[in-house]
């Protein structure tokens, strides 16, 4: 579908979606979007050029059908996949990415490591995908010198970045913010830095004692940003790893930098988004949507989770969901989703499939707490269908319609239950949907209560 839209902007110095918005031009991505969000396509392409809105589309993924995330769109979940050395390789991943894309993934982030070749893993994902793709390439990065973080230059890690913007991928994660005057933040820390791509940069600044190489070459990679329309996700590598961590120095510190870098993007009309905790107690999520607002100058907040409560493994799924939900609410644009395997392995598909229905029940959550326009359409459909004893349009406008029908069949699996009014948690007998109550029958009851008295308790 873009082919013929990139072909024109090609050899360009900036290509950026927030280049042309700046210019006045409504791109053919900013006009798919505004479609697809029911939304005039002069309001996408205005936050698109304040920077309170991006749309993630490399000139290199041309397959992709474009997408927006910002405060104005609704609220959007990613989900992570990605090969390890221990587990998977490239059919499972994209097999991943499939289910992922069928389960209702805006994006994707592929998380590899390992498991094959990191290049081919890549380009099957992106070949396969009609959603945003973005990737972490310090992981990459440390790959390429075999693991010995000490050996990793600025430019083994520019290499890398380059490498994954021809290859089309829409956004980076890029740990630039967590500066070596951060580190001794986390000394009263119980979890430490738990960002895989943060550690590895706080390991290098600990060996070399010298500043964050993404943070002196940040205007090397806007360069490479510009010319291929990459989006940066800033990434949060001093997010707190336990409740206890959270809210801390050490995150507030280098949220100051990431807002600092944000508009250092800005200046060269690079498109970004930033990166948040985490794990945070109910009562500061709040507070922590508002700060990023505040010194990210509202660019989009992209958060993971954010879990509440730091005693569930297995179930973190469900503890983030939580957060994820309220964080939405307050004004969260994307949520990065988490599978019940969080903390404890690799995720399967089956963990993939959970992990996102719950994070698509929370970013559907905030949107009707947000009072988007037509929000709550679906839910008032399926709760007719539901009156109605319409059991096939329940499971139609369901998350997830195999499972919702999974469930009923287990005990009522002929089709003649299909169009019983009844379901096997109240029988035949006991269902108080089966009170139906029409117009004339009320207005009968009106005026007998307008002549007879109530008794009162």
């Amino acid at each position: 579908m873009r082919t013929e839209w990139v072909a024109k902007r090609r050899g360009q110095a900036n290509v950026s979606q927030m280049h042309y918005a700046r210019q006045g031009v409504i791109t053919e991505e900013m006009q798919y979007v505004a479609k697809r969000e029911n939304l005039p396509a002069e309001l996408i392409r205005a936050e698109v050029a304040r920077g309170r809105m991006i749309i993630p589309a490399n000139i290199n993924h041309t397959n992709l059908e474009p997408m927006a995330i910002g405060i104005a769109s609704k609220c959007k979940v990613n989900a992570n996949i990605g090969a390890s050395p221990n587990s998977s390789n490239l059919q499972e991943e994209v097999d991943k990415l499939n289910l992922a894309v069928k389960y209702g993934a805006d994006t994707v982030m592929d998380l590899s490591t390992g498991g094959g070749n990191l290049d081919e893993i890549r380009t099957a994902i992106i070949n396969a995908s009609p959603v945003p793709i973005g990737t972490v390439p310090v992981y990459q990065a440390l790959e390429s010198v075999h693991g010995t973080i000490e050996n990793l230059t600025a430019n083994d890690f520019l290499h890398i970045i380059e490498k994954h913007a021809q290859q089309g991928v829409d956004y980076q994660t890029i740990h630039a913010g967590i500066l070596i005057e951060h580190l001794p933040l986390v000394r009263n820390r119980i979890t430490g830095i738990v960002s895989r791509g943060g550690g590895i940069l706080a390991r290098w600044m600990l060996h070399h004692h010298k500043q964050n190489p993404l943070y002196t070459h940040f205007n090397d990679i806007i360069e490479i940003f510009k010319r291929y329309d990459v989006s940066f996700s800033l990434g949060d590598s001093l997010r707190p790893g336990c409740t206890h961590d959270a809210s801390d120095e050490a995150q507030l510190a280098e949220l100051k930098t990431l807002g600092n870098l944000t508009r250092k993007a800005w200046e060269h009309d690079v498109q970004v988004m930033v990166e948040g905790p985490g794990h945070v107690p109910m009562d500061q999520i709040e507070f922590n949507v508002r700060k990023q607002m505040e010194e990210c100058s509202e660019a989009p907040f992209y958060v993971l989770g954010p879990l509440v409560t730091d005693i569930a493994p297995g179930y973190d799924h469900i503890t983030s969901a939580i957060g994820a939900a309220m964080a939405g609410w307050y004004g969260t644009a994307m949520l990065c989703y988490v599978t019940p395997k969080e903390h404890l392995g690799l995720p399967n598909a089956e963990d993939v499939r959970n992990g996102l229905i719950a994070y698509k029940i929370a970013a559907h959550a905030a949107d009707i707490a947000r009072h988007r326009p037509g929000a709550r359409d679906r839910d008032d459909e399926l709760s007719k269908a539901r009156y109605n004893f319409d059991w096939n349009r329940q499971f139609e406008l369901s998350l997830d319609p195999e499972r919702a029908k999974e469930y009923h069949d287990e005990t009522l699996p002929a089709d003649i239950y299909k169009t019983a009014e009844f379901c096997s948690m109240c029988g035949p007998k006991f269902c108080p949907m089966q009170t139906k109550v029409d117009a004339d029958a009320l207005t009968e009851l009106e005026k007998f209560l307008a002549k007879e008295p109530v008794a009162q308790v």
